[in-house]
């Protein structure tokens, strides 16, 4: 079966390049709105071994954007439901699904020098800035999204070097805090918008009594105070959409595929 899974990819890559693919380690931190579109591309090309890790789990607020979110699989650990999506997609592919939070003090257990690709797709600016660092200082291709909240235009996303990235507040922040602590072993290429929005509505779901979100492990609608769901704990929520996140996240597997078939 998978030989006829990969035919279109293989007529068009050629069998040298698409074994090259299938032998490649990569591992994905973050399969948000982006990170798990990006995971799809990648399997859906011939990329067959992949790490995921994110720590949450799928809320309803997550349904609008994020590919293995959907209203029955609200209050699964994503980790779970992406990789349960993927083999069903190539079911000979080798998902390591990593439930996972990755951080400073967690970074050195995700052995980062064993993989091939590195791709980061962190929401947080502390765990976003140690993984660029420990990255970069690896022989990995390495490649990072910037913030894809708060945008409608699909013809503003770009591509750039981390250090040519423009008008983006989050690139502007990690490079700030990047310089005080010493700058990346090596630039890389970075996904991003030039477009600047505000919200036009209030968040009246997360965080309050009406929240939706899973609040255990027992599933959603319990009333216990959660385990892995970071809706209520962020200052602030802003909107963002399936087109955006999902553009990134393909751009993002696109550019993976292209350098890695050269």
């Amino acid at each position: 079966m998978s030989k006829g899974i990969f035919h279109r990819s293989e007529l068009l890559l050629g069998k040298d390049k698409m074994l090259h693919l299938a032998k490649q380690k990569v591992i994905l931190f973050g399969i948000g709105g982006v990170g798990s579109w990006c995971a799809e591309s990648l399997i859906r090309t011939g990329i067959t071994n992949l790490t995921i890790v994110d720590s949450d789990r799928v809320c309803v607020t997550n349904v609008n954007r994020q590919m293995m979110a959907t209203t029955k699989t609200v209050g699964q650990v994503k980790t779970e439901a992406l990789k349960e999506r993927l083999l069903e997609i190539n079911p000979a592919a080798n998902i390591n699904a990593l439930q996972k939070i990755y951080n400073k003090d967690s970074s050195s257990e995700f052995m980062l020098d064993q993989y091939d690709v590195i791709i980061d797709a962190i929401d947080s600016i502390g765990s976003k800035v140690n993984l660029i660092i420990e990255a970069t200082k690896t022989d990995a291709l390495f490649i990072s999204s910037m913030g894809a909240a708060l945008k409608v235009d699909p013809t503003r996303i770009k591509v750039s070097s981390f250090w040519k990235v423009e008008v983006c507040p989050l690139a502007r922040k990690l490079r700030k805090t990047i310089r005080k602590i010493g700058a990346p072993k090596r630039d890389f290429l970075c996904i991003y918008s030039d477009e600047l929005m505000e919200n036009q509505g209030v968040d009246e779901t997360c965080g309050t009594e009406k929240c939706l979100c899973p609040k255990s492990t027992n599933g959603p609608g319990d009333p216990d105070l959660v385990d892995h769901e970071w809706c209520s704990l962020k200052a602030s929520i802003n909107g963002s959409l399936a087109h955006i996140t999902a553009i990134y996240g393909f751009t993002m597997a696109g550019l993976i595929i292209k350098e890695l078939s050269k």
